[in-house]
């Protein structure tokens, strides 16, 4: 059986590059004035297209890769150094909006189908949750039983994301502006200390090739 420990890495890894704690207020705030059935439906569909193209880039990222012609190595040098500029993004920016530019929030309030952008895309699946599944594949290289545990892992955290959607109301109140602050610099200084890791472990298997 796969390693505790190298599931709850990637399980940290994904958890924090997803953020459902991080993103939940910016949900609750795109459909605050939706009745609670239309909620539930939007939170529903924009994690399960955020889940569909999370799976499609664990199961076929490295073979992308391999058409383009970039080595393991070079992705968890690069991939690390994306992670690491997520991580600084998440201590630095306002919660639940660190991948999000002031226009774009403007154009994704409703009426408009807030589903797709800015929900599914870039909030659950960003730049840095794409990134860090594409990597966590790639060390389970070979290792099938390694492989379905971090897809479970990918599973658990998009159900507590849909979660924390459903329960925005409540989440809101118990954590409030500095709970949710606090738990996204927590997140970021541990997506920083990963990103290192990776860093490291790609610029060491690519000086012994």
């Amino acid at each position: 059986m796969p390693e505790f420990a190298t599931l709850l890495s990637a399980f940290v890894t994904l958890l924090v590059t997803i953020g459902p704690f991080e993103t939940a207020p910016m949900f609750g705030v795109l459909t605050r004035d939706l009745a609670r059935p239309e909620r539930l439906r939007i939170a529903r569909r924009s994690v399960g297209i955020a889940g569909a193209v999370l799976v499609l880039f664990a199961l076929g990222g490295e073979q992308l890769l391999s058409i383009l012609h970039v080595s393991l190595p070079a992705l968890r040098t690069a991939g690390g150094v994306l992670l690491f500029l997520e991580a600084v993004n998440m201590m630095t920016a306002n919660p639940g909006t660190s991948s999000i530019k002031p226009e774009e929030k403007d154009e994704a309030r409703p009426p408009r189908d807030i589903t797709v952008f800015p929900l599914a895309f870039p909030l659950i699946a960003g730049p840095g949750s794409l990134m860090a599944v594409i990597l966590l594949m790639s060390k389970a290289q070979g290792d099938l039983a390694l492989q379905a545990g971090i897809m479970l892992v990918l599973l658990l955290c998009l159900a507590i994301t849909l979660t924390a959607f459903i329960m925005v109301d409540g989440l809101r109140r118990v954590l409030g502006v500095t709970g949710t602050d606090v738990i996204g610099r927590l997140s970021g200084l541990l997506l920083a200390a990963m990103a290192m890791q990776f860093v490291f472990d790609g610029v060491t298997e690519g000086l012994l090739r």
